[in-house]
């Protein structure tokens, strides 16, 4: 068994993103082993670090930092950050039936807002859903958001917004996604979840999140420095060449160091990269169908519009939602409303998210050339750009949501139960585990990875299979 020259376990952590990170705190806070987390990247955070644009912190995306986090991780990530966390209202609208609507919905504003066509026919589906015949054959994310939510909100919101996130049907997803992504299962806990909206029924983070001063990563650079503090290394812009094994046991991983490789013995490698990329760097590698069930396992892109526009702010808004097809974009996210930032004066950022696989269209154009489709867009839907431009940068996300189809549980079974297999490596993490979660999801994962550790660095299996039995349950929040 490898131990560090303190004689704790040495641990590899494979990955520097939230669940990479927060594992190495974990670990080195307890002192339970020595920690170095590897990095191809230059940077840590992955998808959930923050970067400037025109003197403006900006996500990959939309992030929030969820109250219904768990207590432990909640209050950690609080003590971390002190007063620059910040305890947000969310003040989003989605477009449904052609109108804005306030979102997370609101009784008030949906009861004034909602085209009276699609309110009569979603209180019907409501009302009669307990007599609609209910759908045979195998279950498929639209049989089950059909039979529990009924075709009205079902075809004019969940469908079209998985088509353009996914790029698939939905009657060619797996049931899964709806018991991951779709928090109420029928009208009537979507009606209960915008009642407890109501004053009187509000709880005191109702409604809210938080989001650090400077982006959301900043919640991720924290965590790392405090995890530094504590004994753990994170070595950035390093290269895994090849994780090698003995027979069912992991034993080191080779990395490039300037064109030389280097043999990093290990106790334990935690990886929280994609499933598909730590099973191709597995040598000797694995079986053959192993192999081949890995290739089928498939990630949806992402490319992240950055719009940067001379205005102190384009809207009140934080976030807007756009579930019909016509329009590309999935949402638009001001970053400056998040953080309720007012510097720097005469310059705001938006920042559209555009589902996208590297090869197709949208991937091969330039980032004028998108700047002027987001333009477009934007006008089509009643907000008209109307204020100079100072230009549009884009980032490219290769892995941003798992793809849930009909054969991805075949596929993933197989591989996870090949790795579950091998004695001194543990699987976790967005990427690892395939999970469409939050980063709260994410952190409750690693410290579940930590506790399951012991002092010389072996894992308790029963107790890591009752973790991934809780993980299981994660639903999104969006």
């Amino acid at each position: 068994m490898m131990t560090s020259e303190d004689g704790k376990p040495a641990i590899e952590v494979l990955g520097a993103g939230p669940a990479g990170i927060a594992v190495a705190y974990a670990l080195a806070k307890t002192g339970k082993a020595d920690v170095e987390v590897l990095e191809r990247a230059g940077a840590i955070g992955g998808n959930s670090a923050s970067f400037r644009i025109a003197g403006i912190w900006c996500d990959y995306g939309s992030h929030r930092f969820h109250p219904v986090a768990d207590p432990q991780v909640l209050a950690d990530v609080k003590e971390i950050m002190g007063d620059d966390l910040l305890l947000r209202p969310r003040h989003g609208r989605i477009r449904l039936g052609g109108r804005w609507i306030h979102f997370p919905l609101k009784p008030l504003d949906a009861l004034l807002k909602l085209p009276k066509k699609f309110a009569l026919s979603l209180l019907a589906d409501s009302t009669f859903g307990r007599f609609r015949p209910r759908h045979g054959g195998p279950r498929t994310f639209s049989s089950v958001l059909l039979d529990g939510l009924g075709p009205t909100i079902s075809h004019n919101f969940y469908f079209p917004y998985v088509k353009k996130l996914w790029g698939v049907e939905p009657d060619e997803l797996a049931v899964k996604l709806a018991e991951r992504r779709i928090s109420g299962s029928s009208v009537s806990k979507i009606l209960l979840k915008m009642a407890r909206m109501l004053p009187g029924l509000k709880g005191e983070t109702t409604g809210k999140f938080y989001y650090p001063r400077k982006g959301f990563g900043q919640i991720s650079e924290r965590m790392a420095e405090a995890a530094r503090r504590h004994g753990a290394r994170f070595s950035l812009g390093t290269e895994i060449v090849r994780i090698a094994r003995d027979g069912n046991r992991v034993t080191g991983v080779v990395l490039n160091e300037n064109g030389r490789q280097v043999r990093r013995e290990t106790t334990q490698v935690l990886s929280t990269i994609p499933l598909t990329t730590l099973v191709r760097l597995i040598d000797p590698p694995p079986p053959p169908e192993v192999l081949e069930a890995a290739r089928a396992i498939r990630f949806r892109g992402m490319i992240l519009l950055y719009l940067v526009l001379e205005c102190d702010r384009f809207t009140e808004f934080d976030a807007h939602y756009f579930p019909e097809l016509s329009i590309p974009i999935s949402r638009m996210s001001e970053p400056k409303n998040y953080s309720a930032s007012t510097q720097p004066e005469g310059v705001t950022v938006l920042c559209a998210e555009l589902p996208a696989d590297p090869g197709d269209r949208w991937w091969q154009m330039s980032d004028e050339e998108l700047g002027a489709h987001f333009r477009t867009w934007l006008a089509q839907v009643g907000l008209p750009v109307t204020v100079p431009v100072r230009g549009c940068e884009t980032r490219r996300l290769s892995h941003a949501y798992p793809v849930y189809d009909l054969d991805y549980e075949r596929h993933f079974n197989r591989v996870d139960e090949w790795l579950l297999g091998l004695d001194g490596l543990l699987v976790f993490g967005r990427q690892g585990l395939f999970a469409h979660d939050n980063t709260h999801h994410a952190f409750a994962m690693a410290y579940g990875a930590a506790d399951c550790l012991d002092e010389r660095g072996r894992i308790d299996r029963a107790r890591w299979a009752a973790c991934r039995e809780e993980f299981s349950h994660h639903t999104v929040e969006d």
